[in-house]
């Protein structure tokens, strides 16, 4: 009886808390900057694999929702969460990080973005350090072939969690701006050394766009 209450209490949990994202994601006024960068490649029917930063996260998984991208959710309890709620907005989930069953998310990676559908990944989570881009996302697209694009996510009127990737909830209404990057395809055949430095400047890339994101008129 215990389990049977305890289950009707988290599905009713779960419940309000996907209804309240989705109404206070609705109140929004979101601009997009460069988003024909992924209409493009949409319409042609061609994959790319789209990171943002975790603290920034709310709204890329809301507007990019029933698009039958895979999203790569941590092992943790709050990862729990967000799966549950990404699964609703019609999102396939793998459970794994850096951390966690890493190389088993990065296969899957690669595979879903070869053969099925575009990728999203947050690159510095699940730990940290924040906003410091690892490994995944440049490897997956060199490993599959497919492009990197970068996400810079800014809210002009937001709450900032205390957590270790400063989560930030844009307050209703808000003005929200997204920047997309140009696709960055990465050669299949670079060295060690050179896939680094991918990765260096492409983290240095997301941090400039998150800033400029972030700056809004007074």
């Amino acid at each position: 009886m215990k389990k049977f209450k305890s289950g009707v209490l988290r599905f009713l949990g779960n419940h309000l808390l996907y209804t309240m994202i989705n109404l206070l994601c609705k109140t929004y006024k979101v601009e997009a900057k460069n988003e024909e960068s992924i209409r493009e490649l949409r319409n042609r029917g061609e994959n790319f694999i789209l990171a943002f930063w975790h603290g920034t996260m709310l709204i890329p998984w809301y507007m990019h929702r029933n698009m039958r991208m895979l999203g790569i959710i941590s092992q943790s309890k709050d990862g729990e969460i967000l799966a549950r709620i990404l699964k609703r907005w019609n999102y396939k989930v793998t459970r794994g990080s850096s951390s966690q069953g890493g190389e088993v998310s990065l296969g899957v990676m690669v595979d879903y973005a070869k053969f099925e559908g575009c990728v999203c990944i947050t690159p510095d989570g699940p730990r940290g350090p924040r906003q410091e881009l690892k490994a995944g996302a440049v490897v997956s697209a060199k490993k599959s072939g497919v492009p990197l694009i970068l996400l810079g996510v800014g809210y002009k009127s937001k709450y900032v969690l205390k957590s270790w990737d400063e989560f930030e909830i844009p307050k209703p209404f808000s003005e929200v701006r997204l920047i997309y990057s140009e696709p960055i395809m990465i050669n299949k055949d670079a060295s060690y050394e050179e896939t680094s430095s991918v990765i260096a400047e492409c983290g240095e890339k997301l941090r400039t766009m998150q800033r400029n994101a972030g700056v809004f008129a007074a």
